[in-house]
């Protein structure tokens, strides 16, 4: 035989020097949940080894997060009260808007992107304001775009939209625009599917609606055409980054929306991709390093440039000891 592809695969050294993906820890983004109170550090039942923070004890996280090698962190607020309007979603004293004014203070060097939704600040946990059991479209944007440029006033780095409704990105780019912050970009859950691989969040953030579900916004699992369409949409009201929304079971999609926009692509795996991890490594049935290393890889591969993990802090030590890279 004159071709023998084996004889690239005959010395680690050898393995790596070839290697098609390779992920960086400037790659990683690391999603965190900040809550009202103080001395709290809360595990979510769900999702073991993550937790809730107050804002003093958030100090410490990033601190973690920060020796580990993680640039970027993504914050999801847990507010003490909530109400028909999501009115302490774009308050001044939100617990957003209060955790990024202390985080930037005491970390300047991480980089804060904010998730931009009211489900978890509706008294109804959906994602914009009802009309008739329905969610508005064209009434939510407006309370979409307050959110983020209040976001932005209290030091968020960048701003993600992932309510899914029609025309967001373009009322939040005006919105910031006309206040003068040009130069702040928009990571879009442009491609967000309703999925079951969301359960552990919604316990996790404390935002399941109170009826119905979210397919008439989310995404249908079953299109693909239909991603392609929305990250175009997107890209066109000014979105400077695509997410597609969960990671592991959207590969394909990741895939087709990097060959079809020419913004860098994020991939958010997600609550219950992590949570059968944990729960699977518990029990003794996989290799839990080394199934995280496969997961995250196995995204890069497929074209993704940002992977926001909740095992960002694990990655970047797998990275470090060489097991991945």
């Amino acid at each position: 035989m004159i071709k023998r592809p084996r004889r690239l695969r005959n010395r680690e050294v050898l393995r790596k020097m070839i290697r098609e993906t390779r992920i960086d820890k400037a790659a990683l983004m690391y999603p965190i949940f900040v809550q009202e109170g103080n001395q709290i550090e809360e595990e979510i039942a769900s999702m073991k080894g993550q937790y809730r923070y107050s804002i003093d004890k958030l100090m410490y996280e990033l601190q973690r997060v920060s020796d580990a090698g993680i640039s970027s962190v993504m914050l999801f607020g847990i507010p003490s009260s909530k109400d028909e309007y999501a009115s302490a979603a774009y308050a001044d004293n939100g617990i957003i808007q209060k955790a990024l004014r202390e985080a930037k203070k005491e970390f300047p060097n991480l980089y804060y992107v904010t998730d931009v939704c009211l489900c978890e600040y509706t008294s109804h946990g959906h994602c914009g304001i009802l009309r008739d059991h329905y969610v508005d479209n064209d009434t939510t944007l407006e309370l979409l775009a307050k959110t983020a440029l209040s976001h932005v006033e209290a030091g968020a780095d960048m701003v993600a939209p992932s309510d899914m409704m029609d025309g967001r990105v373009l009322a939040i780019r005006n919105r910031l625009d006309s206040k003068g912050y040009v130069e702040t970009p928009i990571m879009s859950y442009a491609v967000k599917y309703a999925s079951a691989f969301y359960g552990p969040f919604r316990e996790a953030a404390g935002s399941a609606p109170a009826f119905g579900d979210r397919k008439s916004y989310q995404m249908d699992f079953h299109n693909k055409k239909e991603a392609r369409k929305e990250a175009l949409l997107d890209v066109e009201e000014g979105s400077d980054i695509i997410m597609v929304k969960p990671a592991l079971s959207y590969l394909d999609i990741i895939h087709e929306i990097a060959n079809t926009v020419d913004t860098p692509i994020a991939a958010y795996s997600v609550s219950g991709e992590y949570s059968m991890v944990k729960a699977a490594a518990q029990m003794g049935y996989i290799d839990e390093a080394a199934i995280v290393g496969e997961m995250a890889v196995s995204t890069f591969r497929a074209g993704a440039n940002v992977y926001i993990t909740y095992f960002a802090k694990e990655l970047a030590q797998y990275i470090n000891e060489g097991r991945i890279g």
